[in-house]
């Protein structure tokens, strides 16, 4: 007597599973091979090799790093990136998570205008702002400088970062907060010490884009920053084209030092990464 099996509610056959192996591998392929190509050439030593991939593989040199790291401002562009990424992460934030939490928990004229005029904001493209934003550091005195760009920046991490994680609060109970007034503890006190360390999956998702909306972001900074001591990496990739030529071997070779850092950075908050992105969208 033979039987047969049933599969359950749910459960993928064979070829189902096959086709979707088949879709992520091929998705996956396509993620990965532009990062493999730039790490590739930055391996040639000419500056016309990409065109040759051949003599990238028959002679493999680490001569456009020891270029980049010794005969150039990287250090200096890595410094100011530094600087700027980790104070727009710092100030946007804070400031994400205060008006996340407030909308949250607070009942206030203008709270559901808020939210959306914090929407509304990303709807305008880079090249409506920059005049603006521009006029506005010129006259506070806060053009080329570290200041100014983490405030630009902070105009657009902290209103995704404030959506973000006004869901996360969401799902926090609300006799969190009433326990932590009744031991005394005032609404900053509260906020501070209990929904903090509660909300760190959020928030590492929150800090995640905020370095990343700094780190690599190149029409502002080429916009705002003037002087070259002021440079970031991504202004800094520049300097290797001009109007007649593009060294693309350093290219590749600073893109691929540029990824270091970023990478390091997920690597430290990749465990809270996923349970930040789904937390929010659902209410408990």
């Amino acid at each position: 007597m033979s039987t047969k099996k049933t599969r359950g509610r749910g459960e993928r056959g064979p070829l189902a599973s096959a086709g979707l192996h088949s879709v992520l591998a091929v998705a996956a392929f396509v993620a990965a091979f532009p990062v493999a190509w730039v790490a590739y050439v930055s391996l040639g030593a000419g500056e016309f090799d990409y065109q040759h991939p051949q003599r990238i593989a028959a002679h493999p040199s680490l001569a456009n790093y020891d270029h980049v790291l010794n005969h150039t401002d990287f250090f200096t562009w890595l410094g100011n990136s530094t600087i700027i990424a980790a104070g727009t992460t710092v100030v946007g934030v804070l400031v994400a998570a205060s008006a996340g939490y407030a909308v949250s928990r607070i009942r206030f004229l203008g709270r559901g205008s808020l939210m959306y005029t914090f929407l509304v904001t990303q709807m305008f493209p880079v090249s409506v702002l920059m005049v603006p934003l521009y006029k506005i550091l010129a006259n506070t005195k806060l053009l080329d400088s570290y200041a100014g760009l983490v405030l630009v920046y902070c105009t657009t991490a902290v209103p995704y970062c404030a959506w973000l994680l006004k869901g996360y609060f969401d799902t926090i109970p609300v006799d969190i907060d009433e326990a932590g007034r009744i031991d005394g503890l005032s609404p900053f006190g509260t906020f501070w010490r209990l929904i903090i360390p509660l909300a760190r999956p959020g928030l590492a998702v929150a800090a995640f884009y905020t370095f990343l909306t700094a780190w690599g972001e190149v029409a502002f900074a080429s916009f705002f920053l003037l002087s070259s001591n002021h440079y970031t990496l991504a202004v800094g990739l520049q300097t290797f084209v001009s109007q007649y030529n593009s060294q693309w071997n350093y290219l590749a070779a600073t893109g691929v030092l540029i990824a270091i850092p970023a990478a390091a950075f997920f690597y430290l908050v990749q465990k809270n990464l996923v349970t930040g992105l789904t937390a929010g969208g659902t209410k408990g």
